[in-house]
């Protein structure tokens, strides 16, 4: 009985030793030359201004949801399309009536605005955050004509 756990344990052991050994070369063969770039929150280029508690714009998590949705649909749509032939007209007109409205959601996420991505932003919550950054690259700092409440 305990013979059968043998084959997936060794695996599990190898794989361990594996990683173990790729993380201990990858130690010894690191160059450590520490800058001021490097050290910095963000290695990309991006200055890091402000408090961390930064309230991020409400259009990620919408984009997110909208991705989930469609990501559900096709996750009920590849079985129904594996077993097409055999489920007959009433199994198609229920996909159909389910696509129509999911498409209505997506017509709507569409005419709502919540697909475009840099929809244009008023500037007040990025003067708050980062008034400094604005006059070191020369941006006016005057209120918008039309500012947007969430």
């Amino acid at each position: 009985m305990l013979l059968h756990f043998a084959a997936p344990f060794i695996f599990v052991i190898v794989a361990a030793a594996f990683i173990a050994l790729n993380l201990l070369i990858s130690r010894l063969l690191q160059p450590r030359v520490p800058s001021a770039g490097k050290t910095t929150t963000y290695e990309c280029g991006e200055i890091p201004i402000g408090s961390s508690w930064v309230q991020f714009n409400i259009r990620f998590y919408v984009i997110t949801l909208i991705f989930v949705i469609f990501d559900v649909e096709i996750v009920f749509l590849l079985p129904w399309a594996v077993v097409f032939k055999d489920l007959g007209w009433f199994a198609f007109v229920e996909v159909v009536i389910f696509i129509t409205i999911l498409l209505v959601g997506l017509a709507y996420a569409w005419r709502k605005g919540d697909l475009e991505w840099d929809k244009p932003e008023t500037g007040k919550f990025a003067r708050e955050a980062a008034p400094q950054l604005f006059e070191e690259v020369g941006m006016e700092t005057r209120k918008p004509v039309q500012e947007v409440t969430l």
